[in-house]
């Protein structure tokens, strides 16, 4: 009676286990190399290995980490491809943030909700002064 998407177990998949190697540069980012491994711990080769690339961008803001996959079969590769991979992260962290920007410039508002507490004009939030 224990549906999986309902409970609150938390259950690591045995099927889907990886292990995890990072490289960097010292300079732009890190490379993580994901490479799938059985139960027991030894490779898997019915799965393909995965390249996830980290870095941050300076913005006004301030930094902004970025986390993507690099889509390469080798390590070389997969550096090769940081640069371009990276560039796609942000313009698309870019579109999100303005799109959220949109919506909430647009975001309704409620008739009869004058200051945002529903109690309208003077008088606040109930409290009375005899």
């Amino acid at each position: 009676m224990n549906n999986p998407e309902t409970s609150n177990e938390i259950k690591m998949d045995a099927d889907s286990l990886y292990k995890e190697e990072v490289f960097t540069d010292n300079v732009v980012g890190t490379l993580r190399c994901l490479t799938p491994v059985t139960a027991s711990g030894e490779p898997d080769p019915a799965r393909a290995q995965q390249y996830i690339g980290s870095t941050q961008v300076m913005t006004s803001a301030g930094p902004l980490p970025l986390s993507f996959e690099i889509p390469a079969t080798t390590l070389a590769e997969a550096a090769e491809g940081f640069g371009e991979a990276a560039k796609g992260a942000f313009e698309k962290t870019m579109e999100e943030l303005k799109e959220m920007q949109r919506k909430q410039a647009s975001s309704i508002v409620v008739p009869g909700m004058e200051g945002g507490m529903g109690g309208g004009g003077m008088g606040g939030g109930g409290i009375q002064i005899p």
